[in-house]
């Protein structure tokens, strides 16, 4: 494991994430300011967040229950992805790299998760 979690390649693709995200959200119509705007930005802060506080835990099992929780807002923001899509806010090709992101987020994730979980305690 690196020196730090800004090594890790599943925090760095959720910081694209987020400023995907942001930048989605910036065409979304004024008045979902505090609505899906505001969701859909604090889901996907909470990724990478979550990695990062994670990985200065003290355990292993802390490092993925705050693994999980990123994966939650991962599926939060898909959920949200689709109903920006549904009602035609933000434009189609940022909705797809959005949720390319997205996806590739959920299975680093997912990865990291079953690696941490079947690696042996340390001696």
């Amino acid at each position: 494991m690196g020196q730090s979690f800004k090594d890790l390649l599943v925090w760095q693709r959720a910081i694209e994430l987020t400023t995907e995200t942001y930048k989605l959200t910036a065409a979304f119509p004024k008045e979902e300011r505090f609505g899906l705007t505001n969701q859909m930005r604090r889901a996907a802060v909470s990724i990478a967040s979550n990695i990062a506080e994670g990985f200065g835990r003290a355990t292993r099992g802390e490092y993925i229950q705050f693994l999980g929780h990123a994966r939650g807002s991962c599926s939060e923001l898909e959920t949200q992805l689709v109903i920006a899509g549904n009602l035609r806010f933000g434009s189609s090709p940022n909705l797809e790299t959005s949720e390319a992101l997205r996806h590739n987020v959920s299975r680093l994730l997912s990865g990291l998760m079953k690696s941490l979980r079947t690696k042996q305690p340390a001696k």
